[in-house]
């Protein structure tokens, strides 16, 4: 069973950094494309950073260029977002899947930018 897990958000002020981890089970990750969302309350989920398979080659939008950096460790099946310079509007829940090919969506991770 493929399952996707997504951990590290919380309570941050404006200029905080943050962590996320993705662990995933099964035996597609280190053959996929893996990319973070984000969904803000009342928004739809949104692609914001993706990484592919070897880990070569890294997309993200212009909201969080500069300031997110996606990575992954293939050895421990998991994918990382480290967020640096937080705003408030980047508060949302976070999640991770396949870009390609998306499997059954987690629980995410709720990312608070307040002061």
């Amino acid at each position: 069973q493929v399952q996707l897990v997504e951990s590290g958000g919380g309570l941050v002020q404006p200029g905080g950094s943050l962590r996320l981890s993705c662990a995933a089970s099964g035996n597609i990750f280190t053959m996929s494309t893996v990319g973070w969302y984000r969904q803000a309350p009342g928004k739809q989920r949104d692609l914001v950073a993706s990484i592919t398979s070897g880990g070569r080659t890294t997309v993200y939008v212009d909201a969080v260029k500069g300031r997110f950096t996606i990575s992954r460790d293939n050895a421990k099946n998991t994918a990382f977002l480290q967020m640096n310079s937080l705003k408030p509007e980047d508060t949302a829940v976070y999640y991770c899947n396949y870009v390609l090919s998306p499997t059954s969506w987690g629980q995410g991770t709720l990312v608070t930018v307040s002061s």
